[in-house]
């Protein structure tokens, strides 16, 4: 093998390099991005260390579902994973550990285990919002909803401020799976 083909050898490869390496990033800041959940805000379905993919195209196409799990900046250095629970238009409210969505009981199987086995009072404390949830704002609660920092506190959470939604649980390798 002579220089020559040695040289052109090894720019391919870092051509090759850098080409996987700009569509790495233009990924991660367009499509996906990874998220690891910090404490204990969404027990008993997502822990503390777990490891998610975030689509962050997904609604822009699509506006929040009921109950979607997402990711959004809670401020200017914190992102959070909530459940939405309450779309625009909505009034929410909580009595007797049971969601009402305009004024109809909607019920809430991922925590549904949880609530029964809950010993301390309602699992959820009496609450109502006092108006309707804005256009473009969504209204998040965490699954560990006596711990939870979340709309009860923040209010309601503004489309612009949506991260993107929870697809794909990857860590634990034994938990890894689509989200449902």
């Amino acid at each position: 093998m002579n220089v020559e083909t040695k040289t052109t050898n090894w720019l391919d490869w870092l051509k090759t390099l850098v080409i996987a390496l700009v569509l790495a990033i233009l990924i991660r800041m367009f499509l996906f991005t990874s998220y690891e959940v910090q404490g204990e805000s969404m027990m008993p379905n997502v822990y503390d260390g777990e490891r998610f993919l975030v689509n962050k195209i997904g609604y822009d196409f699509n506006e929040p579902n009921r109950f979607d799990l997402i990711v959004f900046h809670a401020s200017e250095t914190e992102d959070y994973i909530k459940r939405v629970i309450g779309l625009p238009g909505d009034i929410i409210y909580y009595q007797d550990d049971v969601l009402y969505i305009n004024n109809e009981p909607v019920p809430e199987p991922f925590l549904q285990s949880k609530v029964e086995e809950y010993e301390w009072g309602p699992y959820t404390n009496d609450f109502a919002v006092p108006e309707p949830i804005p256009a473009g704002h969504i209204y998040v609660l965490g699954d560990n909803r006596p711990n939870s920092l979340d709309s009860r506190r923040l209010g309601p959470i503004s489309n612009d401020q949506i991260v993107g939604k929870v697809d794909l649980r990857f860590w634990p390798l034994k938990e890894a799976g689509l989200m449902k």
